[in-house]
């Protein structure tokens, strides 16, 4: 399991902003080590989000996502004290989940 996501969530209006921070290696599967052999494929797969509880936002990624990425997206709705999870699972099977309050 990675470090923790670093999320931020306001509500302006009728839409909620979610920014998310992922540290992940995010590993092609192209490069190779100092010994020339081929790194293994590590990297996150699938990301879906809920606010308070219910799934509005889903994705999937593949190798050419860069290291940590960076997650942007917007809810239509959403309000100050509301919850928002993210959630991701990589090709290793590890997931992880870190939630954030509306502000």
């Amino acid at each position: 399991m990675g470090d923790p996501m670093r999320i931020r969530a306001q509500a302006k209006d009728d839409k909620t902003t979610v920014r998310v921070l992922m540290a992940h290696e995010m590993e092609s599967g192209q490069r190779k080590d100092s010994s020339g052999k081929l790194i293994p494929a590590w990297h996150i797969t699938d990301v879906t989000a809920t606010l308070n509880g219910k799934q509005v936002f889903s994705c999937e990624w593949g190798p050419a996502v860069s290291k940590n990425p960076f997650l942007q997206f917007t809810i239509k709705g959403g309000k100050a004290g509301d919850k928002v999870a993210v959630t991701w699972k990589d090709t290793k099977g590890d997931t992880r989940t870190d939630e954030a309050t509306v502000s």
